[in-house]
């Protein structure tokens, strides 16, 4: 097999997998309504929507590093406290909508992308100083990121309304 269909099928394999956790999350909102998706029904401040929200934004995010590094991935500002919750405006069928373009955006970016490229890493506590990632890291992390949050949203969802996603 050649290097080209190599990298080929590692990014089929990645963006199924990443797109497998995708459909997990969605399915989990699924039937809500956006008084719903609103909801913190835990001890935490998260929500539904504001994981959908979350999840986005985080992948939009990392692409943006994945193209250009940290300066590109810096370039947009994060909202630490509405970027986890459902602002007055926004629906769940909005999200979701902004969740699917940019799931789309991913895909056409990837296929651009050689997945070796790496980047050095924003200057943060959370990352080790002086570290790079490729673009197959970041790709990894957005599958580790998007099941952890899936998860989450399955304890939501049975605390709104005892729904379960599996099972």
């Amino acid at each position: 097999m050649s290097a080209t269909a190599t990298a080929s099928t590692e990014l089929t394999d990645l963006l199924s997998t990443l797109a497998k956790h995708r459909g997990f999350l969605r399915y989990t909102v699924q039937g809500l309504t956006d008084e719903q998706a609103r909801q913190t029904p835990t001890a935490s401040a998260l929500s539904l929507g504001g994981l959908i929200k979350h999840v986005r934004n985080v992948e939009e995010g990392w692409m943006r590093f994945a193209v250009g590094g940290a300066e590109l991935m810096e370039s947009v500002q994060e909202d630490w406290v509405d970027g986890f919750r459902m602002v007055e405006g926004e629906t769940l069928e909005g999200l979701l909508a902004d969740y699917e373009e940019t799931a789309a955006k991913t895909e056409r970016l990837l296929a651009d992308l050689d997945l070796n490229t790496a980047h050095p890493l924003p200057v943060a506590p959370w990352f080790e100083p002086g570290a790079s990632w490729t673009v197959r890291r970041v790709l990894l992390h957005l599958i580790a990121e998007t099941s952890q949050h899936s998860g989450h949203a399955d304890i939501l969802r049975e605390s709104v309304d005892g729904q379960k996603t599996m099972g």
